[in-house]
């Protein structure tokens, strides 16, 4: 049976350690990597003391069940960590306690904090206290009376109570005094002062149980801070360190690049165990609006290079998140072929690691761009408006046929068939005065050589049997539909067209960029920028 529990770490930071170190390595290395085992951690809680006692800093993890500690899976972070971990842990005073759940009550307001906004969950207030025991054989049981019958209930009538907890030291941690932590959350807005000056004068919230067992206890105050996801995401203290304190995790998954100019790169993982990576930069703060993009299939993130480079001039108040398609990577085993409705929904497993309520926008292209307005109809709260660029709205009999002769391409040559799909790729993509520079040429062509194979596979028929076009009239979400001027020569511009007016009630714009194809941002960022830039 299942022992649910806590796994409590306070921290103080040596004074040489600087803060914005300290909070760059746990909230960005330390903690995401605790939430990547699910199974094991339902959730991560950073809180400040409020009561200017030391230690200053508390972590918090929700565990499933306590055994799941001693298991490798745990123990193997623990073995393997970075030389930045290590060198970090070092300067800092750290204490773990391991408890076992014994008693929760929660206000029918109550939600799991993980649940929660950054925005609602900031501020949320914790008052926890330590109990040690008197050396009675009843203590115990007199205490868990006392504190199940009594002072819940008390704890429960001050205005902003959520949640009451009681826990007691792990059976995990043998030959180790038994001692209890009460948890008590509140909300940002409550009476725990008045309540605290009462409890001062009036003690009839202890009784003969509570003086029968406990000897004494160490009552501390925190506010939450920072939640954590299974994805690094706090470019905040990144942009406040030194270019020297970027990092590269030890598997090589996860990188950051310091200073004025931060970069978070990492991965998201699918429920069907899809490694997804993404790259967050841009506007530093946790309040920035964030804009996303979603690729063409056979192309990466880095797509977008150009023209985020210009975005990043023009709208400096955005935090900019590219992730890699299902497909661009390896897939899992057994493969399952990918649909519209299976990469929305990696978009938003994404944004749930990132804990990203909504999107300021979404821009897509391609596949990208049907995706963008699939995830826009699908979860229309996610997001306040989105561009969708060179896309099918439905799907064709004739281009289903067309991506099948292209993976038997792909396939040709034990695989190195990549190569020769990319070069006719390209130049079916490009407008005849993009093929005319060959840095532009060359680039596109390697990166679209560099997709997996059984991925492009799996994940072009996503881009086949789809509809989209019924549901488009009840979209609410503000749209604007892009397309290069020369895109399939010129019948994707007729198609786009042709549907544009389907979405919402009153339809969307048609922006033509001229002298590109099929990926107007990539041939001409500037060209497309001009075209986009009134709608962001």
């Amino acid at each position: 049976m299942a022992t649910p529990g806590n796994l409590y770490v306070t921290m103080q930071p040596h004074p040489g350690l600087s803060l914005d170190q300290f909070h760059e390595w746990y909230n960005n290395e330390h903690g995401p990597t605790r939430l990547r085992i699910p199974q094991i951690f339902t959730n991560g809680l950073r809180y400040r003391a409020t009561d200017g006692k030391a230690p200053e800093f508390l972590a918090a993890y929700d565990v499933t069940d306590m055994a799941l500690l001693e298991t490798e899976t745990y123990l193997t972070l623990r073995a393997n960590r970075s030389p930045r971990e290590a060198a970090t842990i070092a300067q800092v005073d750290v204490a773990r306690y391991f408890y076992d759940l014994v008693h929760v009550t929660e206000s029918p307001l109550f939600m799991p904090i993980e649940k929660l906004t950054d925005e609602e969950a900031s501020g949320l207030v914790a008052v926890t206290t330590e109990i040690t025991l008197k050396e009675t054989p009843d203590a115990s049981a007199l205490f868990e009376k006392w504190f199940v019958e009594e002072h819940v209930g008390f704890m429960a009538k001050i205005p902003g109570w959520l949640r009451s907890r009681l826990f007691k030291t792990s059976s995990l941690e043998s030959g180790q005094p038994i001692k209890y932590l009460s948890f008590h959350d509140f909300a940002k807005d409550n009476d725990l002062a008045a309540a605290e000056q009462n409890a001062a004068t009036d003690i009839s919230w202890k009784n003969d149980d509570f003086d029968k067992s406990v000897a004494s206890r160490n009552r501390r105050t925190y506010s939450l801070f920072y939640t954590f996801g299974p994805a690094p995401r706090d470019l905040e203290p990144l942009s406040r360190l030194p270019e020297s304190a970027s990092f590269t995790s030890n598997d090589g998954k996860t990188s950051t690049i310091a200073g004025p100019n931060p970069v978070i790169s990492s991965f998201v993982t699918t429920q069907d165990s899809l490694s997804i990576p993404y790259r967050l930069e841009g506007n530093p703060s946790p309040d920035a609006p964030t804009i996303a993009f979603c690729n063409s299939l056979l192309t990466s993130l880095h797509m977008w290079d150009a023209f985020i480079s210009i975005l990043k001039t023009h709208r400096p108040h955005l935090r900019i998140l590219r992730y890699d398609t299902r497909g661009r990577h390896a897939i899992p085993q057994p493969p399952v072929s990918a649909t519209l409705d299976t990469l929305a929904d990696d978009l938003l497993t994404v944004l749930n690691a990132l804990r990203i309520p909504k999107l300021d926008t979404l821009v897509g292209v391609s596949m990208g761009g049907a995706t963008a307005l699939k995830f826009t109809l699908k979860y229309p709260s996610r997001l306040s408006k989105f561009i969708a660029c060179d896309f099918n709205a439905a799907s064709s009999p004739a281009n289903t046929q067309a991506w099948k002769d292209r993976v038997a391409i792909a396939e040709q040559d034990s695989g190195n068939g990549i190569k020769s799909l990319a070069d006719q790729t390209v130049a079916r993509w490009f407008h005849p005065s993009s093929m005319e520079n060959p840095d532009l040429v060359r680039t596109m062509t390697d990166m679209v050589a560099a997709n997996d194979v059984e991925g492009f596979k799996h994940s072009c028929t996503a881009l086949s049997d789809y509809d989209m076009k019924p549901d488009m009239p009840s979209c609410a979400v503000p749209g604007l539909f892009a397309v290069g001027e020369g895109d399939a020569k010129g019948a994707l511009v007729n198609a786009m067209d042709g549907f544009k007016g389907l979405l919402g009630r009153n339809g969307t714009q048609l922006k033509v960029v001229p002298n590109t194809g099929h990926l107007p941002m990539f041939e001409d960022p500037k060209a497309f920028w001009g075209a986009v830039q009134d709608f962001l």
